[in-house]
């Protein structure tokens, strides 16, 4: 299971791109409202979600945690306490922790990127507490997946395709899509 959580003000590519690529890749995905089921994202997209907080489970089962950048949604991320819990839930049990823009701040905000490779949305540098900037658009370090931002997305969700299912599986679920790089 991999939750993506939304949260009002995220940015609708990000959070978006990493459900559809995964699903492709035949991934539980279930995309998670902070607040509520629906969730309105930073360019006014209504998004009905797949859970709530109330319903989410931190057990073996889980995967991943998927956190999309944008603004006021990184804000309304880092309130939750289910989302701190999740991510802490899956850092703490060896389990991927990603996040893309400015979401990266928060796993800084928890000391999670001290001593690793990572990367956000430029001027979010700051908020990465003891990380080892990366120039790359996508850095993996250990199970810590960052990418800079919406420009990025497909790339972000290949590296995690990559990571829980293998290479070959995400490189052909990118060439489907007509990617020209």
């Amino acid at each position: 299971m991999i939750y993506v959580f939304l949260a009002n003000g995220f940015e609708e590519i990000e959070g978006l791109t990493v459900v559809d690529f995964l699903r492709r890749a035949e991934l539980e995905v279930c995309t998670v409202g902070v607040s509520s089921k629906l969730i309105t994202g930073a360019h006014n997209i209504p998004v009905f979600c797949d859970l709530d907080e109330s319903e989410v489970k931190l057990n073996d089962e889980l995967d991943a945690v998927v956190l999309p950048g944008g603004m006021p949604g990184t804000l309304n991320l880092e309130k939750s306490e289910t989302v701190i819990n999740t991510v802490k839930y899956c850092y703490d049990n060896g389990r991927y922790v990603c996040a893309i823009c400015a979401a990266p701040s928060i796993l800084g905000h928890l000391g999670i990127l001290e001593g690793r490779k990572a990367c956000c949305f430029p001027g979010f540098e700051d908020e990465l507490r003891g990380a080892v900037l990366g120039n790359d658009f996508v850095c993996c370090d250990s199970k810590v997946i960052t990418a800079k931002g919406m420009g990025s997305a497909i790339d972000f969700s290949e590296k995690i395709t990559a990571c829980l299912i293998n290479e070959n599986k995400a490189k052909k679920i990118k060439e489907s899509l007509q990617c020209p790089y």
